[in-house]
């Protein structure tokens, strides 16, 4: 028997997507499939149980190298018992994936929430790799997180550590109400959705911009904007910024990670919004807390989902 092989399932509303890693979370071999989630939640874990073995048959490996199977998912779950308790997206209340998973595929299985994963993923052989502590947001619809503490993830006690989305930063005056029911979130104001909403808000407003030309504006548009100089766009990047970098600060004095990696769709504006999130990142912390940590972009892309996952059986507390 050689060496061993962990399996990543990267687990979304119409794909699912798996991968093989090795020990050092190299990205060997994936395969994607339809999801099935219209046929409910015991088709989707035959599909899962079905394509993982169809990547290691077409694999150089044996089943017995592989030594678990790892599947981020987005939800709210009970991690250490593997149980989904709800995931919108795929339409499932109550799904003991953990169970069914092992029962069909006969080797470890561990679940976590797709944020975790990407960051995990991060962490062990993207941007992240060779540090052992960092924190991970994940700019998209939402604002994800994840916190890697000696190169493990950490989950708290039912899961919920790392939602840094749900950080209140956004001051009374200024706040509006988060899909979470909160007022203030970090999400507000700071991922795709809260920026294509300010982007709107001041196209309504009467403001001068370049975005008023724009039908349906996405925040590409707004970055695109930003960089050819519109004020409007530029002020609207550098109020994301603003809170990212002030939540950065608060992380710092409490978990002190020496590196934040900042990845998803939001985070392909580049320099225009790393630029910024570094100025007030260094503005808001504490001195000791800041010094030698950087701030990065992510860097496996649509892999940190498969990669991250893959690497629960060896790096989850």
């Amino acid at each position: 028997m050689g060496d061993q092989v962990y399996v990543g399932v990267d687990l979304g509303g119409t794909a699912i997507k798996v991968g093989l890693c090795d020990a050092q979370g190299k990205l060997l071999q994936t395969y994607e499939g339809p999801t099935g989630t219209e046929h409910g939640a015991d088709v989707v874990l035959e599909n899962i149980a079905q394509y993982v073995r169809k990547l290691v048959a077409e694999s150089p490996y044996e089943w017995e190298q592989v030594a678990g199977v790892g599947a981020g998912i987005a939800g709210f779950m009970d991690i250490p018992e593997g149980f989904m308790k709800l995931s919108p997206n795929l339409g499932w209340r109550n799904v003991p994936v953990k169970k069914i998973l092992e029962e069909k595929l006969g080797v470890p299985v561990k679940i976590d929430n797709d944020a975790n994963v990407a960051a995990l993923g991060e962490a062990w052989s993207g941007a992240g790799a060779g540090i052992p502590n960092v924190v991970c947001y994940t700019l998209g619809t939402g604002v994800g997180g994840g916190i890697i503490i000696h190169s493990r993830i950490y989950q708290g006690f039912n899961g919920m550590a790392g939602e840094l989305g749900h950080m209140l930063v956004v001051p009374d005056l200024e706040a509006i109400e988060c899909g979470c029911g909160k007022k203030g979130c970090l999400e507000t104001v700071s991922s795709g959705t809260g920026i294509i909403r300010m982007a709107k808000e001041a196209v309504a407003r009467g403001e001068h911009t370049s975005l008023a030309l724009v039908e349906n504006i996405m925040a590409k548009d707004v970055f695109d904007a930003a960089k050819t100089g519109d004020e409007t766009a530029l002020r609207i990047i550098n109020r994301a910024a603003l809170y990212l970098g002030k939540s950065m600060a608060a992380v710092s004095v409490v978990l002190n990670p020496k590196r934040f990696i900042v990845g998803g769709g939001v985070s392909k504006a580049g320099d225009i919004l790393f630029d910024a999130i570094r100025k007030y990142y260094h503005e808001f912390a504490q001195e000791t807390a800041q010094e030698g940590v950087d701030i990065v972009p992510a860097v496996l892309g649509n892999d940190a989902g498969v990669v991250g996952a893959a690497g629960l059986n060896l790096h989850s507390i």
